[in-house]
């Protein structure tokens, strides 16, 4: 009975997100199909993802690469279709495990971490699908290309590594309106010629639809509250 209450509800939630996105991307006069739901399982054991990979949801985000490992290559072998997006910072000796284990990385924010890139793909015959990640708020202590640097750090990622950069991702400031910010990413990402915008988390993801959104990692309105 447990189980299946918890199928249960993991479809609910589930559901609930996905009708937020829906009428949050035709208020704003766009497809919902141009919406990508990456649910962010981090700290969420496997017994837990499970409900919600059998509820439909094939998208799935991870913050770290060891915890990614411990849980994904399982889930994986008995759910082929489900795709593993890295949305945490990408330390350099987890490059090579990152590109062998996922299929989009969103937090491309140095030239170091862009080379090792290009040069693991290329052996594992992969091409992941890469976002580059812009310091929107200017924090100091947050990742991120600064915002007046993007557009020709993208241009360096593909010419100079040979990367096909995607998009752009952000995490607006805590404790600011993250409007602005989903609107600068926009901006920028026009300026270098990149469709998608990673931008919108449970808080806030459908202003994130509303300023062009493509994919948003939302974790807490499916999963829960994690300690």
């Amino acid at each position: 009975m447990d189980e299946r209450r918890a199928r249960d509800e993991a479809a609910a939630r589930l559901a609930a997100v996905q009708e937020r996105i829906a009428h949050a991307a035709r208020e704003a006069g766009r497809d919902p199909a141009g919406v990508t739901l990456i649910a962010v399982s981090k700290t969420v054991p496997a017994d837990a993802i499970l409900p919600v990979i059998e509820a439909g949801q094939l998208v799935f985000g991870e913050n770290r690469v060891q915890e990614a490992k411990a849980k994904w290559p399982d889930l994986r072998a008995r759910h082929p279709s489900v795709k593993l997006h890295l949305v945490g910072p990408l330390q350099s000796n987890k490059v090579k495990d990152a590109v062998g284990l996922a299929d989009a990385i969103h937090t491309i924010d140095r030239e170091k971490i862009a080379r090792m890139i290009a040069e693991e793909q290329a052996p594992a015959g992969r091409a992941l699908e890469l976002f580059v990640e812009v310091n929107t708020g200017g924090e100091p202590q947050k990742a991120g290309v600064d915002p007046l640097e993007a557009a020709a750090f993208v241009a360096r990622c593909r010419e100079e590594f040979g990367l096909t950069i995607a998009g752009l991702m952000c995490i607006p400031p805590l404790d600011d309106q993250p409007a602005p910010h989903f609107a600068l990413l926009a901006k920028i990402a026009g300026e270098a010629g990149v469709a998608g915008l990673s931008m919108g988390m449970s808080a806030d993801f459908e202003i994130a639809i509303a300023h062009g959104a493509t994919h948003v990692r939302v974790g807490t309105a499916i999963f829960g509250e994690r300690g």
